[in-house]
């Protein structure tokens, strides 16, 4: 199958493309830790279940492609897909989680305290995560990333076909920085967005503009999805953070 990069130099054919954003399900560490790109890091009993519901509601999708981060909690989340919508997975690392360097596997409590979380809050266009990225090229890589797919997949679908649709499994913030874009919202002001562990995005592009469709949509009744206390602080949680979670099972 072509990749992204074989048709890079080819201008895309017009028509328009849908873009379904996945955030993968739950670890032990979402939430309460930065998981990064700390390897081991697997979907726990509740995320497997989160997974497994997302393939339900999915069910009946025909994706032109399913791509993933190649980490293993959004493998995992997207092999199940995988066997519920018949589409095998690919990898594309541009869609693998921000580096966050020496803050990868420390507690959020711990890195609020740091002056750098100011920044990542407040002006994350500027924050470069110490021995690891900058945000903004986080954004860039994964912007790319979808422009490539998006003109790949209407190349292979061609003029008189339905417009392609596909899946993309990958992290809270590269996730927000992708609708960001999308919205024509500086990244500065991506902190305001919120994507859950399972969430769908749904994204159209067109040959004009974007149009955002759906944003964090979790499958719950909208009771099960109000914030709570700790979550009307004002500082977003950085990598995502573990949603509400009203099911654990």
């Amino acid at each position: 199958m072509a990749t992204p990069a074989d048709t890079k130099d080819t201008p895309p054919a017009s028509g328009a493309v849908t873009l379904l954003l996945v955030r993968h399900g739950m670890t032990d560490a979402t939430g309460p830790r930065l998981a990064g790109r700390a390897s081991g890091v697997h979907l726990n009993d509740n995320g497997r279940s989160q997974a497994e519901r997302l393939a339900d509601r999915l069910g009946g999708l025909a994706p032109a492609a399913l791509v993933s981060s190649p980490l293993e909690r959004c493998q995992e989340t997207a092999e199940t897909l995988s066997g519920r919508l018949g589409a095998p997975v690919t990898t594309d690392e541009r869609f693998v989680e921000c580096d966050y360097g020496s803050w990868t596997g420390r507690s959020l409590t711990d890195l609020a305290a740091e002056p750098l979380w100011r920044v990542v809050q407040d002006h994350p266009s500027a924050a470069r995560f110490p021995g690891g990225e900058a945000l903004a090229a986080a954004s860039a890589r994964a912007v790319e990333a979808v422009r490539d797919w998006n003109g790949l997949l209407l190349q292979r679908a061609g003029a008189d076909a339905p417009p392609p649709v596909y899946v993309v499994c990958s992290h809270g913030d590269v996730i927000k920085a992708i609708v960001a874009d999308a919205l024509g919202m500086h990244l500065d002001l991506f902190q305001r967005l919120r994507v859950d562990p399972c969430s769908v995005t749904s994204i159209t592009y067109t040959a004009t503009r974007p149009f955002l469709n759906k944003l964090n949509d979790t499958g719950e009744p909208l009771a099960g999805t109000l914030p709570t206390t700790a979550e009307t602080t004002g500082d977003a949680a950085v990598g995502g953070g573990a949603g509400q979670n009203p099911r654990t099972g």
